[in-house]
């Protein structure tokens, strides 16, 4: 008997000791995954990235300066939804010599409901053209536009 006692405690021991390895792993890979790839700030795809990582962080100066002169004039007052819980996904770009179309998904978490976690996912678009040598935004979805001086032209 004392033998079968023994090797219950051996195989319990041997369950844990693979449960607590399993979860030391998907520990490892969630904090180790890190930040997104940054992309090429001089591509369309990187001027996006970089706006909407603005916009999210509350950096409406880094933002207003990936935007046409354009987009500044006479914008009115913009109230986008909260960011905190937004992510954005790039879907697909279109590049021609003077413009091009970036469309992303647009993904916000709900923490609750009565089934747990929950998403909202759409796709958009944002329209830039090429000035001086640069891309910049001329239009955003309404979920990252930004409006620093309302009604101001420059």
């Amino acid at each position: 008997m004392h033998t079968l006692a023994g090797t219950k405690d051996r195989t319990l021991i041997v369950i844990l000791g693979t449960i607590v390895a399993l979860v030391l792993v998907a520990l490892v890979v969630v904090f180790t995954r890190g930040a997104p790839e940054l992309l090429d700030p001089n591509t369309p795809e990187g001027v996006v990235q970089a706006y909407s990582a603005a916009v999210i962080a509350g950096d409406e100066d880094a933002a207003e300066k990936l935007l046409t002169a354009e987009a500044l004039v006479g914008c009115g007052p913009v109230e986008h939804g909260p960011t905190n819980s937004l992510r954005v996904v790039l879907v697909s770009t279109t590049v021609r010599p003077k413009s091009a179309d970036v469309v992303v998904s647009l993904v916000t978490s709900y923490d609750d409901g009565p089934f747990g976690a929950s998403e909202y996912e759409f796709e958009s678009n944002f329209d830039l053209v090429r000035a001086d040598g640069a891309w910049l935004i001329e239009t955003a979805p309404w979920e990252l536009s930004i409006c620093p001086n309302p009604m101001v032209t420059k």
